[in-house]
């Protein structure tokens, strides 16, 4: 088994941290990718995190109250080791996008 840990992203507007506020998972919940995951709050708005994938949480890596650096640990997911490394990528069983060109008629 490996964990894999999912760090706080960048949430944007030159933000370096956010406070998490509540969990919304604890260690050996089995949570599906996007499911709101952690609500955490900056100095400009209070957002619910989804999860990057699905899995069995392994670890909370901030207190309720602490606050998180982005790019610092904030969850470790339980994963086989042949799996360790799919963080970030696109689930092959996903439909990829077709893109659709509109022209519009000359006048």
């Amino acid at each position: 088994m490996a964990d894999i840990t999912f760090t706080l992203p960048d949430l944007g507007e030159g933000l370096l941290d956010a406070t998490v506020l509540e969990w919304l998972v604890a260690p050996g919940d089995f949570v599906e990718r996007g499911a709101a995951m952690v609500e955490v709050e900056t100095t400009k708005s209070t957002v619910e995190l989804p999860s990057p994938r699905t899995g069995v949480i392994a670890a909370l890596h901030v207190d309720e109250g602490g606050v998180a650096e982005v790019g610092s640990p904030l969850v470790s997911f339980a994963a086989d080791d042949d799996q360790a490394g799919i963080v970030g990528t696109v689930p092959a069983d996903e439909v990829p996008v077709r893109r659709v060109r509109l022209t519009i008629p000359e006048d």
